[in-house]
């Protein structure tokens, strides 16, 4: 498969006048167009090359455009879809946005009008499953995800306090930086610190700053990351590592809005929105005395919780995609061919790194390999072995040479076997949702009735 070019399209119409008047005005407007006649020859061109954008037709002789764009995100989730039909209906645009159309127009329409929809698709998606902050990328499509992402607009709209409870590789920063630049304050400083890395001792004068002779070596006035962040939002991240003596301080400055550099008595105020991110369940650590309860109430105005990977795993493909084309382009060599065995076994893992490990993955595989292909083989660089999930089946029972879909056959059916049937506990067993057994039981022709 080449490399997508970042101004090429695909055109799919059964009608030839259409098709080469398309073609035609988008080269003049500097877009590299390929043509295809119908649902098959697109997916045979497809299987070749990666096009950003794909405007398709919904009804031809050999196909809907709307199967056509579902074949299209499960081989190439990152390609943006504009439907066109001579036919709309509401029913039909709606199944045809659920399915992931970017846009659905209806014939006739002027090439003025599909080329603004064009630019606006490519400048607010880029793709198709991205979602994307002006300079932070929350990718995905999970329904868990978007409406993490909704909950983040709404609160963007206000100036309430945002406690952001997630594990460690969610994306919890940039969720606060997606908020920020959604928000009245996205023209002034955002500013973060991390209240983990901080020393302890230091900590009181970074967050509030301090005057000249405060303390031993302070000689000069600083001021605090509530100051720097005048105007704009100030991320307190880790905020469960606030030492017990300064959460009386924060909680004052977060109610007053006013602060104390250290050794002053006079106060600043700040006109500031606060965001603060934990890790840890800060219920339970105020349960263990060890986070005040105040404090917990007054940040917690707008909880914002977000997924984790294993909650949202139809989001692997699109993050697997997402990755290796920003890894290949930073690399400047051309995106590589995900192999389906590579695919199945990213799905089968749990990540409990989430999406930080699944990118730093990526990047390690793209690193260590120089074929144009991704095979199940990069798969022994992630930590904990997926082919050892179950004790009936490994590669070396199975023999050298075993193709990796027949190794996933065998790991199904074993696990399958050692559960006595159970999907959901298989599921559980392999890290996979309930939907992905179903389908692969079905995928491999196992008898779906021995497995209820």
């Amino acid at each position: 498969m080449t490399t997508v070019t970042t101004k090429s399209l695909l055109v799919v119409d059964d009608e030839p006048g259409m098709r080469m008047a398309l073609k035609t005005n988008f080269e003049r407007a500097g877009w590299l167009v390929n043509v295809a006649s119908g649902s098959t020859e697109a997916l045979r061109k497809l299987e070749f090359q990666r096009f950003p954008l794909v405007i398709t037709d919904v009804r031809m002789p050999d196909g809907d455009g709307i199967q056509l764009m579902r074949s299209l995100r499960a081989s190439s989730p990152s390609t943006a879809v504009i439907v066109l039909t001579a036919f709309g209906n509401v029913p039909e645009a709606v199944e045809a946005m659920r399915g992931g159309a970017c846009d659905y127009l209806t014939k006739p329409i002027s090439f003025e009008e599909l080329q603004s929809a064009v630019e606006r698709v490519m400048r607010q998606a880029g793709s198709l499953p991205r979602i994307a902050a002006p300079s932070a990328a929350i990718v995905g499509t999970a329904v868990s995800l978007l409406r993490a992402l909704e909950r983040a607009r709404h609160a963007a709209r206000t100036d309430a306090d945002v406690l952001i409870e997630a594990e460690s590789g969610t994306g919890k920063e940039l969720f606060a930086r997606y908020i920020h630049e959604n928000s009245d304050r996205r023209n002034r400083p955002f500013v973060a610190v991390n209240c983990a890395a901080v020393p302890e001792h230091l900590l009181e004068s970074e967050l509030f700053g301090h005057v000249r002779g405060a303390f031993t070596g302070a000689t000069s006035s600083k001021a605090g990351k509530f100051e720097l962040a005048e105007g704009g939002t100030l991320l307190l991240d880790e905020i469960g590592e606030m030492p017990l003596h300064l959460q009386p301080k924060l909680l004052r400055a977060l109610q007053e809005r006013e602060i104390e550099r250290l050794g002053d008595t006079r106060g600043t105020p700040v006109n500031i929105r606060i965001i603060a991110t934990t890790n840890a369940s800060l219920p339970a650590m105020v349960e263990q005395g060890k986070f005040r309860a105040d404090l917990y109430y007054r940040l917690n105005v707008i909880p914002l919780p977000i997924p984790p990977l294993r909650e949202r795993r139809e989001d692997i493909p699109v993050l697997a995609d997402f990755f290796v084309r920003k890894f290949a382009s930073e690399a400047g060599r051309p995106m590589p061919i995900l192999h389906p065995g590579f695919m199945s076994g990213l799905e089968a893992h749990t990540w409990p790194g989430n999406v930080r490990e699944f990118g730093n993955f990526i990047r390690r595989v793209l690193t260590l390999s120089d074929g144009n292909e991704i095979g199940p083989e990069c798969l022994k660089e992630l930590p904990g072995a997926i082919c050892s999930r179950t004790p009936s089946t490994s590669p070396a029972s199975l023999g050298a040479g075993t193709s990796m879909r027949e190794f996933e056959r065998h790991l199904l059916e074993a696990t399958l076997q050692s559960t006595g049937g159970n999907r959901t506990r298989t599921a559980e067993m392999l890290g996979v949702s309930l939907r992905t057994i179903r389908n692969k039981i079905r995928e491999h022709g196992l008898p779906p009735r021995r497995y209820a």
